[in-house]
This record gives structure tokens, C-alpha cells and sequence, in this order.
């Protein structure tokens, strides 16, 4: 007779003091039930009583392939214990299962990353490196964990194409679970895989567009889908907000007033409030796309994962016709370095990017007169190529 498995919320009744509730794998056979925890906690509203799946959550994709995933390793499980001529029983294939993730470190990881009190984009940052760990190598014990683990991983994600920062973020990511299971007994210290091994980390570089750059893309012709996200990006390129600042602006944060219209909002990252004109800001053109997106500003505000986004402004800078490599942070960055180019002060850029500190915002400085420079000689080499041509 074959177990029979689902997902299910909150069996005992039992909320947390956030309000969310575990959810465990139910396994039935010949009349008896067996609950596995899959370490996951959802509030009632993020869970799907009908299709017993997770919804409306930043993880949902994720976490549902987790539990997906866990389910599929029950049944392997029980196909091994049938195929060794064993009676498949609730009892022993819990055994199983138990003594097999207590030896796994990926289910470690997954539960730490859930439980871990850090904000939701680095907790989406940190799920990302245990999708990427699956795909890698599909599970590892914490014996497997070995430098030359750490050395194959790091050249798969080479052979990707990821930058050496991006791979960088992601081996930090996996440092961070590994200290954390030497600090609970999982691991001996001497077993580390990043004992003497330094992370590699390129310097970055602050990367804006020109105006003539954002001249292009606001001229680009687009696909629709791609159209929505170049107006998101320009959005920020007016504005200076961040990807984590944008995704959760509503109606309610634009405020039109007697004279002006203000972007009201407090920071995501820092909790600073800030407070932005947006009439006078770049000609009004941010008041602009807000206009035009006024019968539905959620497709202007609600983009996919950041991740996704930064791969569609690839094409939308080829579509534009514009080489750089850019992402959606470098809207903020843009957005600084032209106010500065403009002659607006260090203190009034501090206050409409939310720096708490102004010397962050000294750090366009530098950039801002490179620009200056650059844009100054190439105005006197036209000129000079205008008076040979005379």
C-alpha cells in the first residue's frame, strides 16, 4: 500500500507570537498519520487552504519547491525501503528520514535562513545561494563539505558567467550556515571548508548612466513587457529610490498638494523618511509616468524579482542601444550623479536619497566632476571639429 503525503498549516493551533503558523508534511498509511516539519512558518493568509500550498509570500515559489522537494525525498525513501524488501511502515520510514537529514546540510541551511531575524531581501538573497547549492550539487552532507566542495562550486558558478562579487556574495552566504552549524555541534571547527581561504572581491564602482544615455532609453522602442520595466527604472532615475523603496510604493505615498506633488515615504533599507518633489525633480518627469500609469500605478510599482529585472535591462540596453553594463541599483546612483552634474548641493542630494551620513553622498562627488570634465571636452572637441570642417 502506498503512503499517502500533503502539506498542511498550523495542525496544532498553535501560532507563533509573529502570527505564523509551521507547516509539516502529513504522511498516511493504513490509517495512521505521521507529521514531518518542514521548518517553515506561514501566517494564515500566506497559505492556500484548497491547494495546500504557500501564496502571498515573497518566498512562495521557493518554499513550495522546498516542500515539493521534501515530499519527493519521503517517497524515495520509501521506494529504498521497498526495494531492499523492507515493510514500509510510518515508524520506519520516519527513522529514515531522520537519520538522513541529520546528516544533510541543505536542510540545515533552508531552516536557518527562515528563522533567521534579517530583513526579507536578504533573507531572497540567501534563499538564492541554496537554489543555486541545489542546483549545484542537489544535496551535501556536512562531511561532504570540503574545500574542494567550496573550489567546484566556485568554478561552476565561474563557468555561469556570475561576476566575482556576485560569487563572491554567494560563497559568504555559505560561510555564514557553516560557522552556524560549527557553533551548534553540527561541525568540528578543523572540518571548516573556509579556514585560510580568503573570498575574492573585486572593488566596485559606482555605475550611473549620462543623460544622454537616459535620453536613449527614454526613447527606446520596446516591447510591452520590457516598456514597463524601462518606465520603473526611469522612474528611479527621477526620483533616486531603490528597488526595495519602489516595489512598495502605493497611491497613498504620492501626495498632491496646492503647489506640488511630493513622494512621500520612509526608507526600507535605513527607516529614513524622505520627502521628494517630483514636479521639480528632472522636469517633472517622474509626475510624468505617474500620470500615465494613473489608472493602474501598480504596473508601474510592481516588478518582478530584482534579480529577473537587472537580466531584462540587458535587453532593454540593447534595445536602446547603450553598451554599458547597468542594473536597477544604478538608477540611484544615476540619479545622484546628474543632480550633482547640475549643480544641486551635496546636502539637498544627502536629503532626497535618504543618506543618513553625508559623506555617503560625497562619494557621487568624485563621479559627478569626472562627468563634468568629460562632458566639457567632448562639447570643445565638437567645437573644434565644427571650425576644421569650416
Amino acid at each position: 500500500m502506498k503512503v499517502r503525503y500533503r502539506a498542511v498549516w498550523n495542525r496544532k493551533k498553535q501560532l507563533r507570537p509573529d502570527g505564523t503558523g509551521l507547516v509539516q508534511i502529513e504522511s498516511y498509511l493504513r490509517r495512521q498519520r505521521m507529521y514531518v516539519s518542514t521548518q517553515i512558518y506561514v501566517t494564515a493568509s500566506q497559505w492556500d487552504v484548497a491547494k495546500r500550498r504557500i501564496c502571498n509570500h515573497v518566498h512562495a515559489e521557493e518554499l513550495n519547491w522546498m516542500i515539493a522537494e521534501q515530499i519527493v525525498k519521503l517517497e524515495a525513501m520509501e521506494i529504498e525501503l521497498w526495494k531492499r524488501g523492507e515493510e514500509v511502515s510510518l515508524n520506519r520510514l520516519k527513522e529514515c528520514m531522520e537519520r538522513k537529514s541529520a546528516r544533510q546540510f541543505l536542510p540545515f541551511m533552508a531552516s536557518e535562513i527562515e528563522r533567521s531575524h534579517t530583513r526579507e531581501s536578504t533573507r531572497k538573497n540567501r534563499h538564492t545561494t541554496l537554489a543555486l547549492l541545489e542546483e549545484f550539487c542537489g544535496g551535501v552532507t556536512f562531511d561532504e563539505l570540503s574545500p574542494h566542495l567550496v573550489s567546484r562550486f566556485e568554478q561552476w558558478m565561474v563557468s555561469r558567467g556570475y561576476h566575482t562579487n556576485t560569487i563572491g556574495k554567494h560563497l559568504s552566504h555559505l560561510r555564514i550556515y557553516i560557522y552556524a552549524a560549527i557553533e551548534q555541534g553540527l561541525m568540528h571547527e578543523e572540518d571548516n571548508p573556509f579556514h585560510r581561504r580568503r573570498i575574492e572581491r573585486i572593488p566596485s564602482r559606482h555605475t550611473h548612466l549620462t543623460a544622454l544615455e537616459v535620453a536613449k532609453l527614454e526613447r527606446a522602442q520596446l516591447p510591452r513587457p520590457l516598456e514597463r520595466v524601462r518606465d520603473a527604472f526611469l522612474f528611479c532615475c527621477y526620483t533616486g529610490l531603490r528597488y526595495s523603496d519602489l516595489v512598495r510604493l502605493t497611491a497613498a505615498n504620492i501626495q498632491r498638494g496646492a503647489k506640488h506633488t511630493w513622494v512621500s515615504l520612509e526608507c526600507h533599507k535605513t527607516g529614513a523618511e524622505v520627502r521628494l518633489p517630483i514636479d521639480l525633480l528632472f522636469e517633472g518627469k517622474a509626475l510624468l509616468l505617474i500620470n500615465n500609469y494613473s489608472s493602474n500605478l501598480t504596473a508601474l510599482f510592481r516588478l518582478p524579482d530584482n534579480s529577473t529585472v537587472d537580466k531584462q535591462l540587458l535587453a532593454i540596453a540593447r534595445h536602446a542601444g547603450i553598451r554599458k553594463h547597468f542594473s536597477f541599483h544604478s538608477a540611484r546612483h544615476t540619479n545622484a550623479t546628474l543632480l550633482l552634474a547640475q549643480g544641486v548641493s551635496v546636502t539637498t542630494v544627502q536629503k532626497l536619497l535618504g543618506h543618513k551620513n553625508v559623506r555617503t553622498t560625497m562619494n557621487y562627488c568624485e563621479v559627478a566632476d569626472g562627468t563634468i570634465v568629460k562632458e566639457l571636452e567632448r562639447i570643445l572637441d565638437e567645437k573644434g571639429e565644427n571650425g576644421r570642417k569650416r
